[in-house]
């Protein structure tokens, strides 16, 4: 049986469970609005989407609920979908790698100096 968000988050220890969801919500989100390859989408377009979906959720506030749950660089991005296939709720491609998700954007950079009202 498949472990819950919250049990994955209670054994890791890093990210709380609502960390966790939005990066499994911003897949879909991104599957749907932003790649062009519906069928894979990668480290970096998911960062991409993570990033609108939080700026549609949270505006000038993303970064301060990112930074809550324990996310505060693309990297974090990447360790909670490599967790998440760990535990069987997302796959990776062959081709896929963790380093896809280091350095993609700057949080302060688009949380907060190129937010626009």
């Amino acid at each position: 049986m498949r472990k819950n968000l919250e049990q994955i988050a209670k054994e890791d220890g890093r990210y709380c469970a609502r960390a966790i969801g939005f990066v499994s919500e911003g897949l879909t989100y991104t599957a749907k609005k932003v790649a062009t390859e519906p069928k894979h989408v990668s480290g970096q377009t998911l960062c991409e989407g993570l990033k609108k979906l939080a700026l549609e959720k949270w505006g000038r506030l993303a970064m301060l609920v990112l930074n809550n749950w324990g996310i505060k660089t693309t990297q974090d991005f990447g360790e909670i979908v490599y967790l998440m296939i760990k535990n069987k709720w997302m796959s990776a491609q062959p081709t896929d790698s963790i380093e896809d998700f280091s350095d993609v954007y700057d949080f302060k950079t688009v949380f907060k100096d190129q937010f626009e009202f």
